[in-house]
């Protein structure tokens, strides 16, 4: 295709970006739960940050999360960010999840689960699996889902949007899937238990020669008041049950497009392209579909200088492949910047310029 029929669709393009240059704002307004995901380097907490300060500026009580362990989301804000939620402005908050606090977290609440059911001559060897069981693969994943759930199904009580910057796409994808996944295991985890239960029960009834007996093999008494093995059990379960819960509530979140929105940030280059079209054909086949698509540094098409031009006229053809693949998707065009953008006031004209 000649080098003037790129240049006439790349002008088309900008025109189309100039014309609904508010468009992604107003149709994430309609979705509470928005994620925000893409190869990493194309812009990604750059256009989270800005969703979330556009959106603030309308009103909506909006909160960001950077579930990205490489933070940067306090950079684009430049306001230091913990784990703590941080009141930016009277609608707009923000907090950056610590995976090794939240891994931390998450497995002192195991070993206080199971202390409550396990023989105390294993607890030594409990703890001591657990602390090697926080560097195996898929910890941090399985630790950082559980603290997402919990803001997926409570912060959208008390906020009007969350905004998730996730890690690069991979991870994003892995998480978003995981509920279900997470919620199968713990159904699983459950039944197996309960056949346990069932069987323990039946062998103690079976070899219970003297029913009437309370003693030990020792001869000491049984302690009438001390918990019994069941009922320590039926906590653990109950922390199970909670937790099956969560995930069915998040996921049940996750798939309805009225509540949830997937923006997937990409730069007109052919490695993006092909990430960004993989990241679309996934999220399709979780019956999670992608809800709009932000093409991040586009050049001018007329340069002065001839390595620019000739950026330009490949950004070119890559913009032509853009709007054949993604012809089913919002697609939204933002120029690139001679210079970062950081600052919330930097950011709320961000997807606008």
């Amino acid at each position: 295709m000649p080098t003037t029929t790129w240049g006439m669709l790349l002008m088309q393009t900008v025109q189309t970006l100039q014309s609904t240059k508010n468009d992604l704002i107003n149709q994430l307004q309609q979705q509470p739960i928005i994620f925000v995901g893409g190869k990493g380097g194309v812009g990604k907490t750059t256009t989270a940050a800005s969703i979330a300060v556009s959106l603030a500026n309308l009103g909506r009580k909006t909160l960001i999360i950077s579930t990205d362990p490489a933070h940067s989301l306090g950079d684009a804000l430049k306001i230091k960010l913990t784990a703590q939620i941080h009141h930016i402005s009277e609608h707009l908050s923000a907090v950056e999840l610590d995976p090794t606090d939240i891994v931390d977290k998450h497995f002192q609440q195991v070993e206080k689960t199971i202390r409550g059911y396990a023989n105390p001559e294993m607890l030594t060897k409990i703890a001591e699996f657990l602390r090697l069981s926080k560097s195996a693969p898929g910890a941090q994943e399985a630790a950082m889902l559980e603290a997402m759930c919990h803001y997926l199904v409570q912060a959208v009580e008390e906020y009007d949007h969350v905004v998730f910057d996730t890690a690069p796409t991979g991870h994003t994808l892995r998480l978003l899937m995981l509920p279900e996944m997470m919620g199968a295991w713990t159904d699983g985890l459950l039944a197996q238990q309960r056949r346990q239960a069932k069987l323990k029960s039946a062998a103690r009834h079976l070899g219970d020669t003297n029913s009437h007996t309370h003693s030990h093999k020792d001869g000491q008494l049984n302690n009438p008041f001390a918990k019994a093995p069941s009922d320590r059990w039926s906590q653990a379960v109950e922390v199970l049950e909670k937790r099956k819960q969560l995930f069915r509530q998040a996921g049940q979140k996750l798939h309805d497009p009225k509540q949830t929105g997937i923006v997937l940030v990409m730069i007109p280059e052919m490695l993006s392209l092909q990430e960004t079209q993989r990241a679309c054909q996934q999220l399709k086949e979780a019956d999670m579909p992608c809800s709009a698509i932000v093409v991040n540094q586009v050049i001018q098409q007329q340069q002065s200088d001839d390595f620019w031009q000739q950026r330009a006229n490949r950004q070119a053809q890559i913009l032509a492949q853009i709007e054949q693949s993604f012809a089913d998707y919002p697609r939204y065009y933002v120029p690139l910047k001679a210079e970062d953008i950081r600052g919330v006031e930097e950011l709320a004209g961000f997807l606008n310029s």
